[in-house]
C-alpha cells in the first residue's frame, strides 16, 4: 500500500503541512508507526474525497455533471465577443472560454464565487514512474 510523507500529502490536498498535522492530531488522518510518520494512501484518498464534497455549491441545481469545483474567479479577460475566465478551486486552476455576454450576465469578476462544471467523455489518468 502506498504511503505519503506529510509534505507530500499537503501538496496533493492543496493545504499546508501544518493543516495536515492538525488533521493528524484530530485523528482525521491516520499515520503509520514509521519515523517520520507517513499517511496511508487509501486514507489520504478518502480524506481527499471528503474534502472535495465539503464546499457548498451555490444555488439549488440538479445536474448530470459530477465534476464540480467551487472556487474563486482569479482573472477575467474580455476580447470582443469572447472572454477567458480563470477559476482557482483549491490546487486546481480552470480556464474557460465563453462569450463576453455570458461573463457580463453572470457578473464574473476577480473575487467572484463560481463553480467550474466539467462534463467529459474521456478522462486520462497518469501516474509518476
Amino acid at each position: 500500500m502506498p504511503t505519503y510523507r506529510i509534505a507530500e500529502a499537503a501538496r496533493l490536498l492543496g493545504v499546508s503541512d501544518d493543516t495536515v498535522r492538525r488533521w493528524i492530531d484530530q485523528d482525521a488522518l491516520p499515520v503509520t508507526a514509521d519515523s517520520p510518520a507517513r499517511i496511508p494512501g487509501e486514507a489520504l484518498a478518502q480524506h481527499a474525497v471528503a474534502l472535495a464534497a465539503a464546499p457548498p455549491t451555490p444555488g439549488d441545481v440538479l445536474s448530470s455533471a459530477r465534476n464540480r469545483f467551487t472556487g474563486l474567479v482569479t482573472r477575467v479577460q474580455i476580447d470582443g465577443v469572447m472572454a477567458q475566465v480563470d477559476i482557482q478551486a483549491g490546487p486546481h486552476r480552470f480556464v474557460s472560454l465563453l462569450s463576453a455576454e455570458a461573463v457580463r450576465e453572470l457578473d464574473l469578476q476577480p473575487g467572484s464565487l463560481a463553480v467550474a462544471v466539467i462534463k467529459a467523455t474521456t478522462v486520462i489518468v497518469e501516474t509518476p514512474r
